[in-house]
């Protein structure tokens, strides 16, 4: 016979494995409002060019971020390209740990439409592939 205590140890045991837990907060700009995303690529190599379209219909905007997940990166160069066809490469280079985000970039010229962002980046020696996502606001 199954004694009450432990019945007891039992049902709440298995209870505990039902709980659905909620997930954790989510890093980088999603976390503030008026974030949208624009876009994401998977860093293949040591060297790697991708880039990441954006178009008239996204809206247009003053800020971008840029998150980094699943691995560490080298960031070489970025370069916004507006609708207009003028371009802007803020100073980036550098190094992203897993789950990062670079600082807030100010497009000049107020709210633009952003025809592509590219991007020249590649993932570090020992390190897994990367994703770079690309936030607006």
């Amino acid at each position: 016979m199954i004694k009450p205590a432990l019945l007891a140890l039992f049902a709440a045991f298995a209870l505990s494995a039902c709980v659905v837990r909620a997930a954790p907060p989510p890093a980088g700009p999603v976390a503030y409002g008026g974030w949208a995303r624009l876009g994401e690529r998977w860093v293949h190599g040591r060297a790697d060019r991708d880039v990441i379209h954006v178009g008239r219909a996204d809206g247009r905007f003053t800020r971008l971020q840029v998150v980094v997940e699943h691995s560490a990166l080298e960031m070489y160069d970025m370069t916004i390209v507006f609708g207009d066809g003028s371009a802007y490469s803020p100073p980036l280079r550098m190094v992203f740990g897993q789950g990062t985000t670079s600082r807030v970039i100010d497009l000049p010229g107020g709210a633009r439409v952003i025809r592509r962002v590219e991007f020249r980046y590649g993932n570090l020696p020992g390190g897994g592939r990367a994703q770079v996502e690309l936030w607006g606001a």
